[in-house]
């Protein structure tokens, strides 16, 4: 375990031999959730994880990991929980170093729908916009400066290890929980809270 800079992390190895023992929380979007996540783990997305705080205040301490896809958005969470008191893990190479370590993710029996991750959402977004403005330039070379902005978001984005881009598409629909599942998924939260430490 460590936390050189940042939030406690447990590799895949320490996090799959004390998995019975811990509260897993995913902050990626439902859609991203539904592709797959590590059993038993409950879907908060990273924008409504303040909706969670008092929860997973009541959790005991050492018990809480946060997931994401690779590790950038569980940190995040983890220091939005820091600055509440609440002491939690981040999963070094998140959902996707597990599968790679050969783990099963479990998947919803029925899904609606492909989800894609945040990741392949940002670069087909990326992407189109990019694209658009170089067919648009043809028109008037204005339009140039529309690929060069993504250009540059993509390089701050790279420098700061954040994504507006991200930010903005988990806004849509298909990335929002529906209340119902939030409130389900807070309910299972303070149950476990209430549960006694074994």
């Amino acid at each position: 375990m460590t936390a050189p800079h940042g939030p406690l992390a447990l590799d895949v190895d320490e996090a799959r031999s004390r998995l019975a023992g811990l509260t897993v929380v995913d902050v990626r979007t439902p859609g991203e959730y539904a592709t797959g996540h590590l059993p038993d783990a409950l879907n908060i997305p990273l924008d409504r994880i303040e909706s969670a705080l008092p929860a997973l205040r009541r959790l005991p301490g050492e018990q809480l990991l946060v997931v994401c896809a690779s590790g950038a958005r569980s940190q995040n969470a983890c220091r939005v929980l820091a600055e509440h008191g609440i002491r939690a893990m981040t999963l070094t190479g998140g959902t996707q170093g597990w599968a790679q370590r050969g783990h099963e993710l479990h998947r919803p029996t029925a899904t609606s729908r492909g989800a894609w991750s945040m990741e392949r959402q940002v670069r087909f977004t990326a992407g189109t916009v990019v694209l658009a403005g170089l067919g648009l330039g043809l028109l008037h070379p204005a339009w140039q400066l529309l690929s060069a902005g993504i250009a540059g978001g993509l390089v701050f984005s790279a420098l700061t290890d954040s994504c507006g881009m991200a930010v903005l598409l988990s806004k849509l629909p298909h990335n929002r929980p529906r209340p119902a599942d939030l409130e389900a998924t807070l309910t299972t939260l303070a149950r476990r809270g209430q549960a006694p430490v074994t």
